[in-house]
């Protein structure tokens, strides 16, 4: 029997993993594909802030942000390049909130060099940017050495039951806790409120004779060049969901939009493209996080009834399945989020320690009790 049993190889499973076992717990970490063989695998592994104006997403990013810089270069140098971002507004609305982001950042900015700008094409020399140093992670390299350690099945999980003190997986493993960190694919545990919504995402490695020394980040996202080859990415469809869709995604045309975006950016020159790298992405209806407990809804609906409907109902009071929890939805800052929501969620099940109601998943079921 294990002390915790986690589902879902992506950025947020590794990383609760990393963390239980920090804290000298055992460990069983299930994916039906692989480590990092989805949305993470996909990623640009881009560590930035969001810029935005005032709002809790922007508090909790910065917040983030700042944690994850830490943690990657502490304990795993070896995957981590650091290099300057420098985020260019895409349009006069953006080009705003950029302004009135410099005026009241909480982080220490930079002036874009001379040579950083020179890369740019001339219509992206005259946006509005802001820049600070920052990183960009192997998402793959990251992924693996986060989960080592752990006990790792490549292994789909169709079964997932509670009995006698502890969750019995595919009928073969036994663990006292479950954590959910499946994403946007198929979720084992069906509730109606849940909030998760799937973003398909494109990623591109390819070989260019063009120097970049920086995140450069616009219409899709740049990396920096390393030895010889830049990561360009991601797309997001909304629309593609792999287990829903009857055609294939289109690898060419997600191939052409991807340059096309970029070379808005920068020239790239001639360009071989090398590797392809796709995924879904979990994203929230509400854009922040879930991270917690999961709530029974159908058990709590029948305790409560039309108590729930109040606008201020004490969250502690719904019902919970038993040491069952999620970490979810944290869209286009998975390798941002994940190192800081694997500690708050690790605190939860190992000392009790409580979450923000904005982050958990009991905040959607609280919404979706009041209709």
């Amino acid at each position: 029997m294990y002390d915790v049993a986690i589902i879902g190889a992506g950025i947020n499973g590794c990383a609760i993993s990393h963390a239980v076992i920090e804290a000298k717990k055992s460990v069983i970490l299930f994916d039906m594909s692989g480590i990092a063989s989805g949305g993470s695998g996909a990623a640009g592994a881009f560590i930035s802030p969001k810029f935005s104006k005032e709002g809790e997403l922007r508090e909790l990013l910065n917040d983030a942000f700042l944690f994850s810089m830490d943690f990657y270069e502490k304990n795993f140098p070896q995957h981590l390049t650091k290099a300057q971002l420098l985020h260019i507004a895409k349009d006069e609305a953006e080009a705003q909130t950029l302004r009135a982001y410099k005026q009241n950042s909480p982080l220490r900015l930079k002036t874009p060099s001379k040579t950083l700008l020179s890369s740019l094409t001339s219509h992206a020399k005259e946006c509005e940017n802001v820049s600070l140093d920052a990183g960009v992670v192997d998402a793959p390299a990251m992924c693996q050495a986060l989960s080592n350690g752990c006990e790792f099945k490549r292994e789909k999980v169709t079964s997932l039951v509670y009995n006698d003190g502890m969750w019995i997986i595919n009928e073969c493993y036994a663990a006292k806790s479950v954590v959910l960190a499946t994403g946007a694919y198929e979720s084992l545990i069906y509730e109606p409120y849940s909030g998760i919504r799937g973003v398909w995402g494109h990623r591109i490695d390819v070989r260019s004779a063009c120097e970049n020394s920086a995140s450069i980040h616009q219409f899709v996202s740049i990396s920096p060049s390393k030895e010889g080859e830049i990561a360009i990415g991601a797309t997001h469809n909304v629309h593609y969901h792999p287990q829903k869709n009857k055609e294939p995604y289109d690898i060419e045309a997600g191939r052409i939009e991807l340059l096309e975006k970029a070379s808005r950016t920068m020239d790239l020159g001639s360009v071989e493209i090398l590797r392809d790298f796709t995924g879904l992405r979990s994203g929230s209806v509400d854009y922040m996080p879930l991270i917690g407990k999961v709530v029974l809804a159908n058990e709590t609906q029948a305790a409560f009834g039309n108590k729930l409907r109040v606008k201020h109902f004490d969250y502690e009071q719904f019902l919970y399945y038993p040491e069952l929890y999620m970490i979810n939805g944290n869209g286009g800052y998975g390798f941002v989020l994940a190192p800081y929501l694997a500690k708050m969620l690790s605190e939860l099940m190992l000392q009790g320690k409580p979450i923000s109601e904005r982050l958990v998943p009991a905040r959607f079921f609280a919404r979706w009790a009041r209709r």
